[in-house]
């Protein structure tokens, strides 16, 4: 087993700077071979190369350049899990969190669920204290 606490330290070093190339260049150099990066909303399924490549191409090919905004990692051993938000450009905090299998010292697996603001139902307000809103 590798050293997981060095590679999630340079990974929270990355993400703090919100730079997807960046990002890219970590999956390239610390995924397994057989990595996998799943978004269950979307329905879409990455292979190792394939993600390095949507992260790569994301800007020339969406029109957005989106930016990360790192809020915190918890976890150990073998599982992490990223919270953050992404500005895609429209000023929208969409809340992101992923969650990082590893193996081995690599990563083996990131699943990502991507969650745009929406207005509280009224209903729910004598149940709830409210909070403020995410910011990018």
């Amino acid at each position: 087993m590798g050293d997981n606490m060095a590679l999630a330290a340079e990974f929270e070093r990355v993400l703090r700077t919100g730079d997807f190339r960046q990002i890219g260049e970590l999956t390239r150099q610390w995924a397994t071979d057989d990595f996998v990066e799943e978004w269950p909303q979307s329905g879409e399924r990455l292979t190792k190369d394939a993600a390095v490549q949507v992260g790569e191409n994301y800007p020339e090919m969406s029109g957005t350049s989106p930016k990360f905004s790192y809020k915190r990692m918890l976890g150990g051993g073998d599982i992490y899990v990223i919270e953050g938000t992404i500005d895609y450009g429209d000023g929208v905090p969409v809340s992101y969190v992923g969650i990082g299998e590893m193996r081995d010292g690599k990563i083996a697996k990131v699943t990502e669920y991507f969650a745009n603001p929406f207005e509280a139902p009224a209903w729910r307000k004598p149940f709830v204290q409210m909070m403020e809103p995410v910011k990018v």
